[in-house]
């Protein structure tokens, strides 16, 4: 342990509460500049990020390439932007996928409870043992590169993590008196359900997918980096970095300077962000990892 971490251990939990606006509203505004570089790419990238200039291949910062080239002279700030958009889609995709089905299952697991809760608590259990980084190699394997595979893998992957988290919360919501008053008066279980339950676990959900973005972000930036997700010629982080390493063989850093620090900067900026919601939506913090 660090003396920076034994630190913030000692430090009081409400001054930490009070000095996480500013790192978390920092975060924030990053995410935002990064998801605006993606949507605005072709109005803002100075090149085709397929454009090939030899004469300039692994060469460093310079007035006609803002941030290099790579191995084969393509602009990196252009690829980066253009890159910005499968690196962030393709997460997202997973994240949408894996809240709406790990909502279901965990909602119909505490909700029906007895033999169904039994069935997809085990079912919840046998999928959780397997990496969600395996699945995604698996499913690469099976139907060949690509992201359609991996996506869908991953989601399978992280469902139970979401599943857990919501069973458990509509369990404590579930034990709440107005639940049961809204039972003796005839509502149907999954009247309330949607109606009261759902709404009230929303935010600690919303919470728990953000972190889950930023694990989808590294195994996907990981199957790129294998070859196994983004085929080329198109470009996101993960595919960029493996490019760029016959370069820093030879002492050229540029090229796989900036996509992993993108990579670095978006995942810490997610994990801040995910974890200040989830300290505001759950007593205990529980995170999805």
């Amino acid at each position: 342990m660090t003396m920076s971490t034994v630190a913030m251990a000692t430090i009081p939990r409400r001054r930490r509460r009070r000095r996480a606006p500013g790192l978390v509203t920092a975060s924030v505004v990053f995410l935002v500049v990064i998801v605006l570089a993606a949507i605005f790419a072709p109005l803002i990238a100075p090149m085709n990020p397929n454009t090939t200039d030899i004469l300039n291949a692994s060469s460093g910062p310079s007035a006609e390439h803002w941030l290099g080239a790579d191995t084969t002279g393509r602009d990196t700030l252009s690829r980066l932007l253009y890159g910005a958009r499968l690196s962030l889609l393709a997460p997202l995709a997973v994240v949408i996928l894996t809240t709406i089905v790990g909502a279901i299952v965990g909602l119909a697991a505490a909700r029906s409870g007895g033999a169904v809760d039994l069935i997809l608590s085990r079912a919840m259990d046998i999928v959780f043992a397997f990496p969600s980084l395996l699945l995604g190699l698996l499913a690469v394997a099976i139907f060949g590169p690509g992201l359609t595979a991996p996506i869908i893998a991953l989601a399978i992957g992280y469902i139970p993590f979401l599943g857990r988290i919501v069973r458990t919360a509509t369990q404590q919501e579930q034990a709440r008196p107005y639940i049961g008053s809204h039972t003796v008066m005839g509502f149907s279980s999954w009247w309330i359900t949607v109606r009261h339950i759902l709404p009230n676990i929303v935010p600690l959900l919303l919470a728990q997918a953000t972190l889950a973005f930023g694990y989808a972000m590294l195994d996907i930036a990981a199957l790129s980096y294998l070859g196994l997700g983004v085929q080329p010629p198109a470009a996101d982080w993960g595919s960029m970095i493996a490019q760029s390493q016959s370069a820093v063989m030879q002492g050229q850093l540029w090229g796989m300077f900036w996509p992993s620090l993108a990579v670095i900067l978006t995942v810490l900026s997610v994990n801040v962000v995910g974890e200040y919601l989830t300290d505001r939506t759950s007593p205990h913090g529980r995170s999805v990892r």
